[in-house]
């Protein structure tokens, strides 16, 4: 259950989501989108919600196991997009990205390792989009999205973001009146680019808490000891996530370049 400052009304947003994503894509001239479909909440609501916009043949849904997706994640991905009758396929990405690890040298460390799978997966989207004139779905949220909290060029890159403006609790919520399963919407976030990876891990507290930190510092604008208290969390997680946030703004813009030469 959401605080009632990340309240949302879920009947509305779907509504609007949906009417973007149709926009999207009208004015792009595709005739659909492809989504990586994972096993977990956030890609789960992005494929609903196209769905929902556009019809099931409209959507294409692509799994991309690595050797470190637990089996269970393949087996709700698959049971959702057959559930909504929707076409998928699906490419194990492990000897794609051994091979160009092995190709390029395996000295590197264990985060780089991980991008590559991020951005091996991005690479098969597109292939799949651009060879049906399909559009790439992101499915990053915005609690993800202002701590930079994903891949750049991985699964940071997308044509477009329908659900980056809603918190991973408001993901959630979402989930539930757009009837995700139970087990799919309460499941912990798991990018699992290593054995046994969760989110939490690497950030200072758990979403239910860290949506309020982030909701108080970036929306009304508020302070690190507000922010602090409305999470229920230290000062130290409120400066740690401002800390995310600045170190991660490079994900968040075009890349930097000089202008034009003047006369």
């Amino acid at each position: 259950m959401a605080k009632p400052s990340l309240a949302i009304d879920v009947g509305r947003e779907e509504r609007r989501i949906t009417a973007f994503i149709r926009r999207v894509v009208a004015r792009s001239g595709a005739s659909g989108v492809v989504v990586g479909l994972s096993g977990g909440v956030d890609s789960a609501v992005a494929f609903a919600l196209c769905v929902r916009a556009l019809g099931r043949e409209r959507v294409l849904a692509a799994l991309l196991p690595s050797k470190h997706t637990p089996p269970g994640d393949t087996e709700d991905a698959v049971r959702l997009a057959d559930e909504l009758g929707v076409s998928r396929v699906s490419v194990a990405i492990s000897p794609l990205v051994d091979a160009l690890i092995s190709a390029a040298g395996s000295g590197a460390a264990k985060l780089a390792r991980a991008n590559v799978q991020a951005r091996v997966r991005m690479t098969i989207l597109y292939y799949l989009a651009n060879s049906r004139g399909l559009l790439v779905v992101g499915t990053g949220d915005r609690s993800e999205e202002l701590l930079g909290f994903f891949t750049k060029f991985g699964d940071g890159g997308a044509d477009f973001l329908p659900i980056a403006h809603l918190y991973k609790t408001q993901v959630r919520l979402m989930g539930e009146h757009l009837g995700i399963p139970p087990g799919i919407v309460s499941k912990p976030a798991s990018p699992q680019l290593w054995p046994g990876h969760t989110a939490e891990e690497e950030l200072p507290a758990g979403y239910e808490k860290l949506d309020l930190v982030i909701h108080c510092l970036f929306d009304p604008g508020g302070s690190v000891p507000r922010a602090a208290a409305e999470g229920g969390v230290g000062r130290t997680v409120a400066r740690r996530v401002l800390e995310m946030h600045r170190k991660s703004a490079h994900k968040r813009a075009l890349p930097p370049s000089l202008r034009p030469p003047s006369g």
